[in-house]
């Protein structure tokens, strides 16, 4: 969202005082910290259709968050209802996932409506909105205002979306208390929001989930972290690495992309490196990989192995430049399935290596001093040496048939219906039946979300 690491946690911060000076109980202010939290894990969703639209999906977001004019600001959201449907569903559909309960599902789903009946997805009248879609609404534009506008500009724009963003009296409240809660931010008196709620403390995200979520941002990424994280898991195996180490750097493959949400995918899906400002940018990723997963605590060893991805041994990686000695075992052992990876997948302006052609890449990679000669022999001596992924279970297994199964692979790499159609000999009307069958087994309303979940059951 072009926003800075801790945007939401200020926001969630924010957010349950406001619901507990205006009265609600301490299950809402609970609430209210979560949906926060989670309110932008529908973003990558949406990140193709945002990139076409605004050319850059991580600018063009900061822009339009930002935006001082409530007019402009309303008019610009009017203009993106699908993409808000995609992200609102993404987002609930985590929510879900974790367990969370319908107090923080339900605002996810409707994070973007309005008090005046205009917002979106469905425009619901004010009496059907949960209360935490405002608390998070207006907490949101305070942290954005206030830190690029200034205090009392940013006073000014709520003031002016009083009654039509969201309610009156929590402009009022936000009027009374801005002052003392942003002094308390900016002093670091203000711990981070953790919810109260035994259940909520004790929601756990699979990281297979955030690898998925990752992904959804670049369609023909679907399912790439996870690719990542399996050749790394065989890797480490075929080293005769201990269990623990095993573990942690299959999930250090799964969180490894993370930092990809800070580049905009109009670099990505660029054949070539644009400018020197967009190889920064590309530079930067694992940087940004790891700030973002070491905020976790129990992921802080994955954070660091992950921000090594890019390093080569004879130190012409990035972003550190690190070499020899300087990049453990386990960093050695990321970096040669990333690479491995990155050879099998198809990209704009670039195929995919067939297996021998990728198999001898990787291999001259270690032959160069770039790449840990004994991690790509590994890789590459055992029989599964290809790019494999989970099996779905019995149950899953069942929910679609083999061909729906195709149309959404299809569909979930970014093809449209007639060039599914064309991929796979079939008309464009049976690939749009196929799609109507999928969304109603899945329970699912768009592409974005029918990947998630198809994800999620092991079936992409």
């Amino acid at each position: 969202m072009g926003q800075p690491i801790d945007h939401s946690v200020r926001t969630g911060w924010l957010a349950s005082r406001l619901a507990s000076v205006t009265g609600c109980d301490a299950a809402t202010q609970s609430h209210v910290v979560c949906v926060a939290l989670l309110r932008w894990s529908g973003c990558t969703a949406n990140a193709p259709e945002f990139s076409d639209l605004l050319g850059d999906d991580v600018g063009g977001r900061r822009t339009m968050l930002s935006t001082a004019s409530a007019r402009a600001a309303a008019d610009f959201a009017s203009s993106v209802s699908p993409l808000a449907e995609i992200h609102c569903e993404v987002s609930g559909d985590i929510a879900r996932t974790l367990g969370m309960p319908a107090a923080v599902e339900l605002p996810l789903r409707h994070i973007f409506e309005t008090f005046d009946g205009t917002g979106k997805p469905d425009g619901l009248d004010a009496s059907r909105i949960p209360l935490e879609v405002f608390l998070v609404s207006i907490a949101g534009d305070l942290e954005i205002f206030s830190r690029v506008h200034g205090l009392s500009n940013a006073l000014r724009y709520i003031a002016e979306r009083a009654d039509a963003r969201y309610p009156a009296f929590l402009v009022d409240a936000v009027r009374q208390h801005a002052v003392d809660w942003l002094h308390m931010l900016e002093q670091g008196a203000a711990a981070e929001p953790q919810p109260p709620s035994a259940a909520l403390q004790d929601a756990t995200a699979p990281l297979e989930l955030i690898a998925d979520v990752i992904d959804l941002k670049l369609p023909w990424m679907t399912g790439y972290s996870r690719k990542v994280a399996e050749a790394a898991l065989r890797c480490a195996a075929g080293m005769g690495l201990s269990d623990d180490q095993q573990q942690r750097i299959y999930r250090a493959g799964l969180i490894h992309g993370i930092g990809r949400a800070s580049v905009p995918n109009a670099v990505w899906d660029s054949p070539q490196v644009r400018s020197e400002a967009d190889a920064e940018r590309l530079r930067l990723v694992p940087y940004w990989t790891e700030r973002a997963a070491r905020r976790i605590e129990p992921l802080r060893a994955e954070a660091e192995i992950a921000s090594f991805v890019d390093e080569r041994l004879d130190g012409s990686g990035f972003f550190r430049g690190a070499k020899g000695p300087a990049i453990d075992t386990e960093a050695r052992v990321l970096a040669v399935a990333a690479h491995w990876v990155a050879l099998c997948t198809s990209r704009p302006g670039r195929p995919a290596l067939a297996q021998a052609e990728a198999l001898a890449a990787l291999r001259a990679e270690g032959d160069a001093g770039r790449l840990d000669p004994q991690a790509v022999a590994a890789l590459t001596g055992q029989p599964q040496a290809g790019v494999t992924s989970q099996q779905p279970s019995g149950e899953a297994a069942a929910l679609l048939s083999s061909r729906e199964v195709e149309v959404l692979g299809r569909i979930s790499l970014g093809e449209s219906n007639k060039e599914a159609a064309r991929s796979l000999g079939i008309s464009p009307s049976t690939v749009r039946a196929h799609l109507e069958n999928i969304f109603r087994k899945l329970g699912c309303t768009t592409r974005a979300a029918a990947t998630l979940k198809a994800l999620t059951l092991g079936l992409l």
